[in-house]
């Protein structure tokens, strides 16, 4: 058969060229600055400014802002303006609390060079050398011959969870301005092309403060750990702090500081089996021998290889298959539905600090720190749980980021905690013993449904509950784990990382793609997530919760695009923000290869958010992806296709 609609005189779509497309810059509205007087400037000292660059090879840039007056003080350097302040911006930084965003390793050693009295010429190699060859500001210092002042500063790059952008940040807490640097960083700018990179700067001076007021509880957490350990933890990371407190109270116990083991890439260990562990079916005493007989492998960048035989290797107990992997074990479930009902109830068990119940019960030890590490980390889980018995929630949240700050940096060979050997036991461990307790009570008849790294879901008839209760403790007291219940009136699954779970009292559990959007999750169309919440758990109508939303947070989509995308040949950015809106046709497109950017059809540009909710939204093709999310989680059903042969 012809296929002459597919001609080049029919309606054949054609690929766009794989080649960069050429853009003009999107129009918006000009920024409002509300500059420092120098009066205003000094009766603010003691406050807080955000702060940040912008480097060109003719400018210099050093712009701050006050995180609660949004009052602006700059200073400049480029031809034709006025002189370099150097002893003003002295002033600023050390009657300041200055905060930035990757400015321990970028903006502070530039600022300084700056202070210094380096050129525009020196200043622009400086920043070179950092971005394209990595430079650590040691470097810095000693290729220009100066040190770096004592300021009060924090950087919140290492504080904000995951690793981000700036700009992506920002989105994520749905910043009024997405903007990207509006000229290439090589170009020499002119005296209008300079006003237009420090507005610019000013814009990102409001995504650092956004930042920041969203981090204000880990600030204050780690202002208060920082005053009880003796040292400067504000900016550094989850894992940092642990490493610092474990390290420092390891290192007070043994009298010396413990340096990082170097452990060569191909190294392998055995995984130690603990006693109590044993199965009572054929396929898990199996599975159990390849474990105890598997060579972990230390690999290139210091962390472990899973064995091939057990890389995501199955276990099938009852009607479920369970996934091995490095990082946990995973059931196998897709697009599935639970419900409690007169006869069943689901029940989800959760073993409580599971990761630090192994390491203490194991007694599991960094070699080269000794024994003393598990008084040191055992003082620190008891603390926590006192300090939570007494409701002192600032002692057990640092205790609990000290606790679980510390297992990650068993994997890498940067850190002081390095002990891969230690790492895989722990999660080896916790799979294994998982599979015992699946196995028990799956032998007693009663169903598990899902499982995953340190819980799982059981579907048990409602006279067998006590049966239940029963063969979890054995398995607590056989293994010296605790679990901590809680009951579902449904469970809607994706599969086991993407769910939705209904408790009794009608709250509503989210994980994976429909969890909340925030710091760590680009926010994508919740308000389908919405509709689809309020439909389990108050039975409303998805087209009521979609119709009724005035909130444009709720539509938007958030995605990160390398190189910078496009449309109609405006450019966007890096970090794209759109909704779906009616008579908007086309794509969102990459800059650099014309390609589409994944579901962006229909899909209309909102990097400035509006002051009244657009008029133009799409309800059709949010209804039409809630119900898609309704099929993907097995509340819905599709029909079985009949069979007509064989």
């Amino acid at each position: 058969m012809a296929k002459n609609f597919l001609s080049e005189d029919g309606f054949l779509v054609k690929r766009r060229p794989k080649t960069k497309t050429f853009t003009v810059p999107l129009e918006r509205t000009k920024l409002h600055v509300d500059y420092y007087t120098d009066e205003e400037l000094y009766k603010a000292k003691g406050s807080v400014l955000v702060h940040d660059l912008e480097v060109y090879n003719n400018y210099f840039l050093a712009a701050f802002k006050n995180w609660q007056t949004n009052k602006v003080v700059t200073f400049e350097l480029f031809p034709g303006k006025p002189v370099f302040n150097y002893q003003k911006l002295l002033w600023v930084l050390h009657n300041f609390c200055i905060v930035g965003f990757n400015s321990i390793k970028f903006d502070s050693p530039i600022m300084w060079l700056a202070l210094n009295g380096a050129s525009l010429d020196e200043i622009y190699d400086a920043v070179v050398s950092i971005i394209k060859h990595n430079a650590m500001p040691r470097d810095i210092e000693y290729q220009y011959g100066f040190k770096q002042g004592w300021i009060n500063h924090i950087d919140l790059i290492e504080v904000a969870p995951l690793s981000a952008s700036l700009k992506t940040y920002a989105g994520r807490l749905h910043a009024p301005r997405l903007q990207d640097l509006p000229y290439d960083p090589i170009e020499s700018l002119t005296a209008t092309q300079a006003e237009d990179v420090k507005l610019y700067c000013i814009n990102d001076l409001d995504c650092t403060a956004l930042l920041l007021t969203e981090l204000c509880p880990q600030l204050e957490l780690r202002d208060s750990m920082s005053i009880q350990y003796g040292q400067d933890l504000r900016s550094k990371s989850d894992a940092q702090i642990a490493e610092a407190v474990l390290c420092s109270e390891i290192a007070k116990s043994n009298g010396y500081w413990a340096k990082r083991p170097k452990i060569a890439p191909g190294t392998t260990y055995k995984y130690n089996v603990p006693d109590f562990v044993s199965y009572q079916s054929d396929n898990l005493k199996q599975m159990l021998e390849m474990v105890r007989n598997a060579n972990f492998e230390i690999l290139d960048n210091g962390q472990v290889k899973m064995p091939e035989e057990l890389n995501n290797f199955k276990v099938k107990i009852g009607n479920s298959i369970y996934r091995m992997g490095i990082g946990g074990l995973h059931s196998s479930e897709e697009k599935v539905s639970y419900k409690s009902d007169e006869h069943t109830v689901l029940i989800d068990r959760d073993v409580a600090s599971y990761y630090p119940r192994i390491i203490l019960n194991q007694r599991l030890f960094p070699k080269h720190m000794g024994e003393n590490f598990l008084q040191v980390y055992n003082d620190i889980v008891e603390r926590r749980l006192l300090a939570k018995k007494n409701k002192d929630k600032v002692t057990t949240d640092s205790l609990k980021l000290t606790i679980n700050g510390s297992f990650g940096k068993l994997g890498s060979k940067y850190s002081n905690l390095y002990a891969p050997d230690l790492m895989f036991q722990v999660t080896i461990s916790g799979q294994l013993c998982l599979l015992m307790l699946i196995e028990i009570i799956e032998l007693s008849g009663i169903p598990v449904v899902s499982g995953n790294t340190d819980g799982i879901v059981i579907k048990c008839s409602i006279d067998r509950q006590d049966e239940l209760k029963r063969i979890i403790s054995m398995w607590e007291n056989i293994t010296g784990f605790e679990t901590e219940e809680t009951k579902y009136k449904a469970v809607y699954s994706k599969d086991v990382n993407n769910y939705l779970a209904i408790k009794e009292d009608n709250s509503c559990k989210l994980k994976g793609a429909y969890s909340k959007p925030g710091l760590q999750k680009n926010p994508t169309t919740t308000i389908c997530v919405d509709a689809v919440k309020n439909l389990l758990t108050e039975n409303i109508p998805v087209e009521k919760t979609i119709a009724e939303c005035k909130d444009i947070t709720r539509f938007i989509t958030l995605r990160n695009v390398r190189g910078g995308a496009e449309k109609n040949g405006v450019y966007l950015g890096k970090v794209v923000r759109f909704y779906y809106a009616e008579k908007e046709y086309g794509t969102i497109n990459y800059v650099m290869s014309g390609n589409k950017v994944p579901k962006s059809d229909g899909a209309k540009p909102l990097m400035d958010l509006p002051d009244t909710f657009p008029d133009d939204i799409n309800y059709k093709w949010y209804i039409d992806e809630t119900v898609s999310i309704l099929y993907d989680i097995g509340y819905l059903k599709k029909p079985t296709q009949m069979k007509f042969f064989g």
